[in-house]
């Protein structure tokens, strides 16, 4: 598929491609109230139906979202203007069976949430994700397309990775692929960028922000991705080939979004409510995966996503690696480039720790099973409960903590060999000629890169076919790094969480397999009445009690469930929550070999100063110790000075 999109644009920028354009032109009169106006034009059509569809899927998603449903209004016409007759065979298609070679269609399109998969429209900005915009036509995926967008206001801009016309607000792809793959924002967004060589060649990475912030906020976020994105080229050696030598970030950081990422092939969608001036080093986080993301995915590409399919749901046993992966190098990325400290990285990693070691999931399915469930879980829309809880742990979590298992494993098993060389090797092998992989081949790759084919086979089996878990302790221990139970000899109940219904302690949620609860038979919906005859009517008095108790001691719980009123016996655990510390917070020895490991995995990269850089607000006189975090009190890039951080 990606070949034959090469292929596709090499003719299209060529200017051989012979097919005739479809052309769209998209307006917005009502966009008060979230709705835009759709004209397509198919010229040059044979003597036989046009079929017309909706997606039901969007390039980065993996489950069903039937974007037919807000499409109404329905218009079909001739080339003179008569009106002309269609079906609806299903939900998400309409066929017109007699026409003259030119068909006209014009829609009504509804839209109002702005994320990475739907369309958003009102008097900020028009948001459009194109699967859930625009029609096409069956068999004519291959037409060159022509887009003119009709702005509702006159400040109002385009960003998107389509390529520019020769015209005002006009915009073409080479094909449906290309222009599927191009989610737009128009607003009156603020636009900075800069400019990176690679192989000789000048790439423009832009930064198109709708937000409520200050230009003052865009250069400290362009400087903090500028230096971020430095450290992931530095992995592969090489940018991707952006088409039209660009790279556009779209971010709407508002407070009436949904918070979410999605990657593209040039270019990358950023939603959240939050702002830059008081969280752009969180912010900052999707940003750096989804970047990755124009490496792995975009290019090193999973063989069962390809083709990617509009019409149903995708599945792929290889997202443990495509998210999971991707998931690891973006916080990793950021503290090599100074924008996390140890402390903040390590608390990052045991969060994700903590969600796979102690997810019943894990113990259920493979990294390679979790990855085929996507479909149901990718933003898959049910009203029936799930027992998720307790078969399901996500493949981005669950490949990240197998890529830190990895990397670990090889830099101290493998002399001078890290995860980076086979990130590097993949992108040779199969990112650059865009050649789909398998997980077999992802395995064969780990075995060329430590010349070690016992070693590849075994990790598989054991971490990404099977159950197994690393040992993560010992691991991070050459890192300086302790992973332990936060609340060593706590009483526990479980992870289900409890609130309060009519002054009574109420579970909330599904009770996880293993846990007290669980054990017990209690589950969603059960009524805590009293804990060995004490009755607590809030969180706060239970975790009150509980600090008087000790894990391995049985109590007597009363509960209301379905079937009535009982009592039953709980037999506390001790808490397993982990955290992973530095061992400077344990008074631990830091050797020269951590000082080294801790460098090569956490640190400098080829353009970076190793001295501290700690940053000092002239407004409020605090101290930032992370490189690239900038002060709420006056929003603007802070001074850097080189002198040791004393806070």
């Amino acid at each position: 598929m990606k070949t034959l999109f090469m292929i596709s644009l090499f003719l299209f920028s060529a200017g051989l491609i012979a097919q005739p354009a479809i052309k769209y032109v998209v307006s917005f009169p009502n966009i008060i109230h979230h709705e835009a106006e759709v004209q397509i034009e198919f010229s040059g059509l044979p003597a036989k139906a046009l079929e017309l569809r909706m997606s039901r899927s969007s390039p980065g998603r993996y489950a069903l979202h039937e974007f037919a449903k807000n499409v109404y209004n329905v218009r079909v016409s001739d080339r003179a203007g008569n009106r002309l007759d269609f079906t609806r065979p299903n939900p998400h298609q309409w066929n017109v069976a007699h026409h003259d070679g030119v068909v006209k269609i014009h829609y009504t399109i509804f839209g109002d949430l702005t994320d990475g998969t739907y369309l958003a429209l009102d008097n900020t900005h028009a948001h459009l994700n194109m699967p859930a915009t625009f029609m096409w036509a069956k068999g004519l995926e291959n037409n060159p397309i022509k887009i003119e967008f009709i702005l509702p206001k006159e400040k109002w801009k385009i960003a998107t990775q389509l390529i520019p016309a020769n015209a005002p607000n006009i915009f073409t792809a080479p094909n449906l692929d290309y222009f599927m793959d191009s989610p737009v924002e128009i607003s009156d967004f603020q636009m900075a960028s800069w400019r990176e060589k690679s192989n000789q060649k000048d790439y423009s990475i832009r930064l198109a922000l709708h937000h409520q912030g200050n230009i003052q906020e865009l250069e400290a976020y362009r400087k903090m991705a500028r230096a971020v994105i430095k450290e992931q080229i530095h992995i592969f050696d090489e940018l991707p080939q952006f088409e039209n030598a660009s790279y556009t970030f779209i971010a709407d950081y508002l407070p009436y979004v949904y918070g979410d990422g999605m990657e593209h092939r040039n270019s990358s969608v950023l939603t959240e409510k939050a702002t830059l001036k008081e969280d752009a080093v969180d912010l900052f986080g999707t940003l750096a995966h989804e970047f990755i993301h124009s490496w792995n995915v975009e290019r090193i590409r999973p063989k069962s996503l390809e083709p990617f399919s509009l019409e149903r749901a995708n599945m792929s046993g290889e997202l443990w690696f495509a998210e999971g992966f991707t998931n690891y190098y973006g916080p990793l990325t950021i503290t090599r480039a100074g924008g996390y400290s140890l402390d903040k990285y390590a608390k990052r990693i045991s969060r994700s720790l903590n969600f796979v070691i102690n997810a019943p999931g894990s113990r259920v399915k493979s990294a390679e099973d979790m990855s085929r469930y996507a479909p149901f879980v990718d933003a898959g829309k049910s009203i029936d409960p799930k027992n998720l809880e307790n078969i399901y742990v996500s493949y981005y979590s669950f490949g990240e903590v197998i890529a830190l298992g990895l990397d670990l494993t090889l830099r101290t098993q493998f002399a001078g060999i890290t995860l980076d060389d086979f990130m590097k090797a993949l992108w040779q092998k199969y990112g650059k000629s865009e050649t789909p992989y398998t997980n077999i081949d992802l395995e064969n790759t780990l075995a060329e890169v430590t010349k070690n084919t016992d070693f590849a086979r075994s990790f598989f089996d054991k971490f990404v076919y099977g159950n197994e878990l690393q040992n993560y302790a010992h691991l991070l221990q050459f890192a300086g790094m302790s992973l332990k139970r936060e609340e060593q000899g706590g009483a526990w109940l479980g992870f289900s969480a409890l609130k309060v219904k009519n002054r009574k302690l109420v579970v909330a949620e599904t009770t996880r397999r293993g846990t007290p609860l669980y054990r017990a038979g209690l589950d969603k919906g059960d009524t805590l009445l009293t804990f060995d005859g004490d009755s607590l009517k809030t969180e706060a008095a239970l975790e009150k009690w509980l600090k008087l108790k000790k894990p391995g001691e049985a109590i007597d719980i009363n509960f209301n469930s379905r079937d009535g009123q009982k009592t039953t016996k709980l037999v506390l655990q001790e808490n397993p929550q982990l955290i992973v510390t530095p061992f400077e917070h344990d008074s631990l020895e830091i050797t020269p070999n951590i000082v080294a490991f801790r460098k090569s995995w956490l640190g400098v990269g080829k353009n970076r100063n190793d001295s501290t850089l700690v940053r000092y607000c002239p407004l409020c006189k605090r101290a930032f110790p992370f490189r690239f975090e900038f002060c709420r009190y006056d929003g603007e890039a802070l001074k850097i000075t080189l002198e040791p951080n004393k806070n």
